[in-house]
Protein backbone atom coordinates (compact mmCIF):
# COMPACT_ATOMS: atom_id res chain seq x y z
CA UNK A 1 0.00 0.00 0.00
CA UNK A 2 1.19 3.52 -0.72
CA UNK A 3 0.64 7.16 0.15
CA UNK A 4 0.67 9.54 -2.83
CA UNK A 5 0.55 13.33 -2.56
CA UNK A 6 -0.34 15.71 -5.37
CA UNK A 7 1.24 19.16 -5.77
CA UNK A 8 0.87 22.00 -8.22
CA UNK A 9 -0.58 25.38 -9.02
CA UNK A 10 -4.09 26.51 -8.25
CA UNK A 11 -6.12 25.17 -11.18
CA UNK A 12 -3.61 22.50 -12.24
CA UNK A 13 -6.15 19.72 -11.69
CA UNK A 14 -5.01 18.19 -8.40
CA UNK A 15 -8.51 17.21 -7.27
CA UNK A 16 -9.30 15.66 -10.66
CA UNK A 17 -6.06 13.67 -10.64
CA UNK A 18 -6.63 12.66 -7.01
CA UNK A 19 -10.10 11.34 -7.82
CA UNK A 20 -8.81 9.41 -10.83
CA UNK A 21 -5.79 7.93 -9.02
CA UNK A 22 -7.86 7.01 -5.99
CA UNK A 23 -10.48 5.31 -8.14
CA UNK A 24 -7.96 3.43 -10.27
CA UNK A 25 -5.79 2.26 -7.36
CA UNK A 26 -8.59 1.65 -4.88
CA UNK A 27 -7.29 4.14 -2.32
CA UNK A 28 -8.92 6.73 -0.07
CA UNK A 29 -8.83 10.32 -1.33
CA UNK A 30 -8.14 13.34 0.87
CA UNK A 31 -9.27 16.67 -0.58
CA UNK A 32 -8.40 20.24 0.31
CA UNK A 33 -11.46 21.94 1.78
CA UNK A 34 -12.54 24.97 -0.26
CA UNK A 35 -16.32 25.11 0.09
CA UNK A 36 -16.14 25.16 3.89
CA UNK A 37 -13.08 27.36 4.28
CA UNK A 38 -14.15 30.42 6.32
CA UNK A 39 -11.14 32.52 5.29
CA UNK A 40 -10.38 31.78 1.64
CA UNK A 41 -12.74 34.29 0.02
CA UNK A 42 -11.69 36.90 2.60
CA UNK A 43 -8.05 36.36 1.60
CA UNK A 44 -8.77 37.01 -2.07
CA UNK A 45 -10.69 40.15 -1.12
CA UNK A 46 -7.99 41.47 1.27
CA UNK A 47 -4.77 39.41 1.18
CA UNK A 48 -2.78 41.74 3.40
CA UNK A 49 -5.29 41.27 6.21
CA UNK A 50 -6.01 37.58 5.84
CA UNK A 51 -2.89 35.90 4.34
CA UNK A 52 -1.35 34.80 7.64
CA UNK A 53 -4.67 33.54 9.04
CA UNK A 54 -5.31 31.60 5.84
CA UNK A 55 -1.91 29.92 5.89
CA UNK A 56 -2.34 28.91 9.54
CA UNK A 57 -5.78 27.51 8.68
CA UNK A 58 -4.33 25.48 5.79
CA UNK A 59 -1.35 24.34 7.84
CA UNK A 60 -3.61 22.96 10.55
CA UNK A 61 -5.90 21.23 8.05
CA UNK A 62 -3.04 19.71 6.07
CA UNK A 63 -1.25 18.54 9.20
CA UNK A 64 -4.39 16.67 10.21
CA UNK A 65 -4.75 15.16 6.72
CA UNK A 66 -1.15 14.01 6.36
CA UNK A 67 -1.21 12.40 9.82
CA UNK A 68 -4.37 10.48 8.96
CA UNK A 69 -3.02 9.48 5.55
CA UNK A 70 0.34 8.27 6.87
CA UNK A 71 -1.35 6.24 9.60
CA UNK A 72 -3.64 4.53 7.11
CA UNK A 73 -0.81 3.94 4.58
CA UNK A 74 -3.11 3.72 1.57
CA UNK A 75 -4.20 7.15 0.41
CA UNK A 76 -4.00 9.96 -2.15
CA UNK A 77 -3.93 13.63 -1.04
CA UNK A 78 -4.78 16.42 -3.48
CA UNK A 79 -2.47 18.79 -1.61
CA UNK A 80 -0.16 18.28 1.35
CA UNK A 81 1.72 20.05 4.09
CA UNK A 82 4.96 19.80 2.11
CA UNK A 83 4.16 22.63 -0.31
CA UNK A 84 2.29 24.83 2.13
CA UNK A 85 5.38 26.87 3.02
CA UNK A 86 5.68 27.94 -0.62
CA UNK A 87 2.36 29.80 -0.46
CA UNK A 88 3.43 31.49 2.77
CA UNK A 89 6.75 32.51 1.24
CA UNK A 90 5.09 33.96 -1.87
CA UNK A 91 2.68 35.92 0.31
CA UNK A 92 5.70 37.26 2.18
CA UNK A 93 7.32 38.31 -1.10
CA UNK A 94 4.14 40.20 -1.97
CA UNK A 95 4.06 41.98 1.37
CA UNK A 96 1.01 40.12 2.64
CA UNK A 97 2.91 38.34 5.41
CA UNK A 98 5.46 40.11 7.60
CA UNK A 99 8.92 38.87 8.52
CA UNK A 100 7.69 38.19 12.05
CA UNK A 101 4.71 36.19 10.80
CA UNK A 102 6.94 34.23 8.43
CA UNK A 103 9.26 33.29 11.33
CA UNK A 104 6.29 32.20 13.46
CA UNK A 105 4.86 30.15 10.60
CA UNK A 106 8.14 28.40 9.80
CA UNK A 107 8.75 27.59 13.46
CA UNK A 108 5.27 26.07 13.74
CA UNK A 109 5.78 24.11 10.52
CA UNK A 110 9.10 22.76 11.78
CA UNK A 111 7.46 21.60 15.00
CA UNK A 112 4.70 19.88 13.03
CA UNK A 113 7.19 18.12 10.76
CA UNK A 114 9.00 16.82 13.85
CA UNK A 115 5.69 15.42 15.10
CA UNK A 116 5.32 13.48 11.86
CA UNK A 117 8.46 11.57 12.81
CA UNK A 118 6.33 9.86 15.45
CA UNK A 119 3.86 8.53 12.88
CA UNK A 120 4.51 4.88 11.84
CA UNK A 121 4.99 5.91 8.20
CA UNK A 122 7.34 8.90 8.14
CA UNK A 123 6.63 10.32 4.68
CA UNK A 124 4.68 9.70 1.45
CA UNK A 125 5.85 7.14 -1.08
CA UNK A 126 5.51 9.47 -4.06
CA UNK A 127 4.88 13.12 -4.84
CA UNK A 128 3.16 13.83 -8.17
CA UNK A 129 3.81 17.41 -9.30
CA UNK A 130 1.35 18.68 -11.90
CA UNK A 131 3.10 21.19 -14.13
CA UNK A 132 1.92 23.02 -17.22
CA UNK A 133 1.92 26.30 -19.16
CA UNK A 134 0.92 29.38 -17.18
CA UNK A 135 -1.76 30.37 -19.68
CA UNK A 136 -3.31 26.91 -19.39
CA UNK A 137 -3.43 27.30 -15.62
CA UNK A 138 -5.19 30.66 -15.96
CA UNK A 139 -7.70 29.21 -18.40
CA UNK A 140 -8.55 26.41 -16.00
CA UNK A 141 -9.01 28.85 -13.13
CA UNK A 142 -11.41 30.82 -15.32
CA UNK A 143 -13.28 27.71 -16.45
CA UNK A 144 -13.97 26.41 -12.95
CA UNK A 145 -15.63 29.71 -12.19
CA UNK A 146 -14.89 30.49 -8.56
CA UNK A 147 -15.55 34.22 -8.42
CA UNK A 148 -12.88 35.01 -5.84
CA UNK A 149 -10.16 33.35 -7.97
CA UNK A 150 -10.77 35.37 -11.14
CA UNK A 151 -8.14 37.86 -12.37
CA UNK A 152 -10.49 40.17 -14.28
CA UNK A 153 -9.63 43.75 -13.27
CA UNK A 154 -7.35 42.34 -10.56
CA UNK A 155 -3.68 42.77 -11.55
CA UNK A 156 -2.54 42.02 -7.98
CA UNK A 157 -4.10 38.57 -8.11
CA UNK A 158 -2.54 37.90 -11.51
CA UNK A 159 0.84 38.92 -10.05
CA UNK A 160 0.26 36.52 -7.14
CA UNK A 161 -0.45 33.63 -9.54
CA UNK A 162 2.61 34.48 -11.62
CA UNK A 163 4.92 34.66 -8.61
CA UNK A 164 3.57 31.40 -7.27
CA UNK A 165 4.01 29.73 -10.66
CA UNK A 166 7.58 31.00 -11.03
CA UNK A 167 8.55 29.66 -7.59
CA UNK A 168 7.02 26.22 -7.99
CA UNK A 169 9.87 24.85 -10.11
CA UNK A 170 12.48 25.57 -7.44
CA UNK A 171 10.20 24.15 -4.79
CA UNK A 172 9.93 20.92 -6.78
CA UNK A 173 13.69 20.71 -7.23
CA UNK A 174 14.21 21.17 -3.48
CA UNK A 175 11.57 18.64 -2.42
CA UNK A 176 13.28 15.62 -0.84
CA UNK A 177 10.75 13.94 1.43
CA UNK A 178 10.04 11.10 -1.01
CA UNK A 179 10.36 9.99 -4.59
CA UNK A 180 8.84 12.50 -7.00
CA UNK A 181 7.62 12.77 -10.58
CA UNK A 182 6.56 15.70 -12.72
CA UNK A 183 3.56 15.35 -15.04
CA UNK A 184 2.85 17.97 -17.69
CA UNK A 185 -0.91 18.48 -17.66
CA UNK A 186 -0.81 19.61 -21.29
CA UNK A 187 0.23 16.08 -22.30
CA UNK A 188 -2.76 14.25 -20.81
CA UNK A 189 -6.53 14.59 -20.91
CA UNK A 190 -7.56 12.37 -18.02
CA UNK A 191 -11.15 13.64 -18.09
CA UNK A 192 -12.02 12.52 -21.61
CA UNK A 193 -9.33 10.01 -22.59
CA UNK A 194 -9.12 6.58 -20.95
CA UNK A 195 -5.76 5.89 -22.61
CA UNK A 196 -4.33 9.00 -20.95
CA UNK A 197 -5.71 7.84 -17.61
CA UNK A 198 -4.06 4.46 -18.06
CA UNK A 199 -0.74 6.07 -19.02
CA UNK A 200 -0.71 8.31 -15.94
CA UNK A 201 -1.46 5.32 -13.70
CA UNK A 202 1.31 3.34 -15.42
CA UNK A 203 3.80 6.14 -14.74
CA UNK A 204 2.75 6.36 -11.10
CA UNK A 205 2.89 2.62 -10.51
CA UNK A 206 6.28 2.41 -12.20
CA UNK A 207 7.72 5.04 -9.89
CA UNK A 208 6.07 3.57 -6.80
CA UNK A 209 7.92 0.35 -7.56
CA UNK A 210 11.18 2.31 -7.85
CA UNK A 211 10.50 3.90 -4.47
CA UNK A 212 10.15 0.50 -2.83
CA UNK A 213 13.65 -0.35 -4.03
CA UNK A 214 15.26 2.97 -3.05
CA UNK A 215 13.58 5.62 -0.92
CA UNK A 216 14.02 9.40 -1.08
CA UNK A 217 15.13 9.49 -4.70
CA UNK A 218 14.42 12.20 -7.23
CA UNK A 219 12.67 11.02 -10.38
CA UNK A 220 12.27 13.47 -13.23
CA UNK A 221 10.33 11.40 -15.72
Amino acid sequence: MSVIVLAGMIGAGKSTYTEMISSQLGTQAFYESVDYNPILDKFYDNPKKWAFSLQIYFLNARFRSIKDALRADHNVLDRSIYEDALFTYVNHLQGNISVEELVIYNDLLENMMEELEGVPKKSPDLLVFLDGPFEMILNRIQERGRDFEQIDDNPELLAYYRLLFDNYQQWYENYNHSAKIKINIADFDIVNNKEDQDEVIRIIQKNLKKDRVKTKISINS
